[in-house]
């Protein structure tokens, strides 16, 4: 196994605890309650992979050591989501090479517009990222094993996000409030479930807990990771209340897909 998947970040948009300090229910000695702002990182020998660029994102990529960023693939264009993406100037100025970033056609326009240095030369600053386009399958050629990813557009409150399916078995869905019925089948009995779960009560553009455990319960993965879990979701309450094959995220969580 030479596919690493890491959670970068697991904290809802405010992150764990508060600017302010606010923990919420949050028991602030578990030092798994300490969440940043979602994203999430793929690494193997030969590549490194990132989805979504939080505003946590510095802190995030020394805390994992991540020394090099060849692709990233974006969700959507919400700022807990993009507002990181200054800090992937430095993996440009290391080799000279923009890095490719994959997402849809909205969150293209929404990062040129408010990114426009990152794309676009501008006096002594260089372009950093260059914008692909995105295939329903993406395949980047590794040494031991190809790393399919395919992007699924799932509803997020008013706005479509995607979600990322690797090699077929291990998805990754930090926001999401349904999956269209005819992309259903792209999740059936995965090896692994990274899915939004915001809180206890139901929310209008996040899963809450009672509706992921119904959407497992269709689509059965072997493993599922909650992850933009807010304030009210304390770590150790979570691991009490949740069947043993649900786990609630941490930051720094990784496995092997």
């Amino acid at each position: 196994m030479s596919i690493k998947f890491t959670i970068l970040g697991c904290g809802s948009s405010m992150g764990v605890p508060r600017a302010d300090g606010f923990w919420g229910k949050c028991d602030p000695k578990e030092k798994k309650n300490n969440r940043t702002r979602c994203s999430a990182i793929l690494t193997t020998k030969d590549k490194t992979i990132l989805f979504d660029t939080s505003p946590d994102l510095r802190s995030q990529l020394i805390r994992e050591n991540i020394k090099q960023i060849d692709s990233v693939f974006y969700s959507h264009a919400h700022g807990d989501q993009t507002h990181g993406i200054n800090d992937l100037r430095i993996f440009y100025l290391k080799k000279r090479k923009k890095i490719d970033v994959y997402t849809n056609s909205f969150t293209k326009s929404y990062l040129r517009k408010n990114f426009s240095y990152c794309f676009s030369d501008e006096a002594d600053y260089p372009a950093i990222l260059n914008l692909k386009k995105l295939k329903k399958n993406i395949i980047f050629k590794n040494r031991n094993e190809n790393i399919n990813i395919k992007s699924i557009e799932v509803k997020h409150g008013n706005v479509n996000c995607l979600a990322f399916i690797i090699n077929n078995k291990c998805a990754y869905a930090s926001d999401i409030n349904e999956i269209y019925k005819n992309d259903l089948k792209h999740f059936y009995h995965l090896k692994y479930l990274i899915v939004d779960c915001l809180r206890l009560m139901p929310h209008p553009s996040h899963f809450h807990l009672q509706e992921v455990l119904d959407l497992i319960h269709i689509i059965k993965p072997k493993k599922t990771i909650l992850t933009n879990l807010h304030s009210d979701l304390d770590y150790n309450y979570l691991l009490k209340i949740l069947p043993k094959n649900v786990k609630p995220a941490y930051d720094g969580l990784s496995f092997y897909i």
